[in-house]
């Protein structure tokens, strides 16, 4: 079945201005972009959004401009992490107002590491007391707590639970959750762009790469292989993939390479939230010498397949 929340659906960086306030201009720009790349949908106020970093204001301007210039396009998935089930809530209530739809909550974190059981009960509370789908995510490189496919099975029974976004890179534990999702309205959703294919091959409904802005086409190739289960070509693809992660790693700070790379597209600047360090000249020069080399082999790949 075709799920609501499904193929390609990037964590959008927050393009900032000096002031550290959402460059809308250049948001919307990159927004339109996506959406004519024929991506999916788009993950909001994620970590690669700098949503912690941002104020409260610049948090819901971004989603409010997100929810605008995608309306009727595509689906929009909202981060509202906090740091208890009473503020998530109240993030949930602002968002609902906004018109927004889809809440990705982790687990909560910073004051203390929550156990198995606590997260439980906090998606318990929260799609008691909210009325729009909600989102498990797992990311316990933020969070401390990596939840274990069986506290996913229990949230899931919870009203208004639509889906996972798995970034714990356990591949185990994810396909324990493809196994007992499969038939199900449940989107199950790979967040480690390194397992999207055989993730893909294996009944996954769509991964969240965080550089397929850059090269929207490809990533949607890519997907439509592995949801076709046409495997020689998927892992062809996947051999792309790997590369486009690479500009992640070419500088300490994977934000500020990804802010660095969209850059290029021209609509937006690399700036990043204060005091994350920037990247280097000799960086961006290693990095934009990688995005040409990626866009030459797609091209080539292209060709090759069309005989």
């Amino acid at each position: 079945m075709e799920k609501k929340y499904y193929g390609v659906i990037p964590p959008i960086i927050t393009p900032v201005d000096e002031h550290e306030n959402v460059d809308e201009e250049g948001y919307r720009k990159l927004l339109d972009y996506c959406i004519k790349g024929g991506l999916h949908g788009i993950f909001v106020a994620g970590s690669n959004g700098e949503t912690m970093a941002l104020t409260q204001k610049e948090r819901d301007h971004a989603i409010k401009i997100t929810l605008e210039q995608t309306k009727g396009k595509v689906p929009v998935m909202a981060g509202v992490m906090d740091t208890s089930t009473r503020r998530v809530i109240e993030n949930i209530k602002r968002l609902e107002q906004m018109g927004g739809t889809c809440a990705v909550i982790t687990s909560i974190f910073y004051d203390r590491h929550t156990s198995q059981d606590e997260t439980v009960r906090h998606f318990e509370k929260i799609s008691k007391e909210t009325n729009i789908d909600l989102m498990i995510y797992n990311i316990p490189m933020f969070t401390g707590l990596k939840l274990t496919p069986e506290t996913i099975f229990k949230i899931s029974e919870f009203d208004h639970v639509v889906g996972l976004k798995d970034s714990s890179g356990d591949f185990k534990n994810f396909m324990k959750c493809l196994t007992y999702f499969e038939g199900k309205d449940f989107a199950v959703l790979q967040g480690t762009t390194a397992y999207a294919m055989p993730s893909m091959l294996l009944g996954a409904d769509g991964f969240v790469p965080s550089i397929a802005p850059l090269f929207p086409e490809l990533f949607v190739k890519a997907y439509e292989a592995g949801r076709d289960k046409k495997t020689d070509l998927a892992m062809r693809y996947d051999l792309l993939l790997r590369e486009t992660s690479k500009i992640l790693g070419m500088t300490k700070n994977a934000t500020a390479a990804n802010k660095f790379a969209l850059s290029l597209l021209g609509f937006t600047d690399k700036r990043v939230i204060y005091p994350q360090d920037t990247i280097l000249p000799e960086e961006e020069k290693a990095i934009a010498k990688k995005t040409k080399e990626i866009q030459a082999q797609y091209e080539a790949f292209k060709k090759n397949l069309q005989g």
